[in-house]
């Protein structure tokens, strides 16, 4: 049985108020997720996240240990979650609701996050090892290609494109890459053509 943490105030502008751990929990993920997002990985500090979400910076050590873990559960852990949502032949489709469902959705969150972090040197390497393998290796099982080589270009081809159009979006507000339904449509289009696999009806 898992015992809950007194209720904590934060320190920061963000209005104190009581929380149960599951609530600080998400709080804390929430506001990590942000941060990582908007200023990267090395300019997040633990007071940040902690004031952000509006908590004593005690708790992100407690439920995560470190900048680290909350990074590894906020970012990595939820970029992981996108590869295992759904039948692996919908990745592409869900991947891509993921990251356009809504400006600043979390799906996009998580993906500017990872772009942030492959600056870093303290977790570069291990986004670059994780998570570009992981996606790498999902798409290119999507390839209709007997050539592993070939299939591996393509995977990464569409990977940069898709981490391009989560970048852009950021970037350019408003402006028409906030189409989420026209962006899936030419994507898709495209995508199954650089795949070799035909468009669904």
């Amino acid at each position: 049985m898992t015992t809950q943490p007194a209720p904590e105030s934060g320190t920061g502008a963000t209005e104190a108020r009581p929380r149960d751990s599951a609530a600080t929990r998400r709080a804390l993920l929430t506001a990590a997720r942000h941060l990582f997002a908007t200023v990267g990985y090395d300019a997040t500090t633990v007071r940040a996240i902690a004031d952000r979400a509006g908590v004593n910076q005690a708790l992100l050590f407690r439920y995560f240990g470190n900048k680290e873990g909350v990074f590894a559960e906020a970012v990595m852990g939820d970029a992981m979650q996108l590869l295992a949502d759904g039948p692996r032949p919908d990745l592409l489709e869900h991947t891509l609701a993921g990251i356009l469902a809504d400006e600043g959705g979390q799906g996009a969150e998580t993906l500017m996050a990872v772009l942030r972090a492959t600056g870093s040197a303290q977790v570069a390497e291990e986004v670059r090892s994780r998570l570009g393998a992981a996606y790498s290796s999902a798409f290119a099982a999507l390839v209709d290609t007997d050539d592993p080589t070939d299939a591996t270009v393509r995977a990464d081809l569409l990977l940069a494109w898709l981490l391009g159009i989560v970048l852009m979006r950021s970037v350019l507000r408003p402006g028409p890459l906030q189409d989420a339904e026209a962006v899936t449509e030419h994507v898709l289009r495209a995508a199954h053509t650089l795949l070799g696999r035909q468009p669904r009806p």
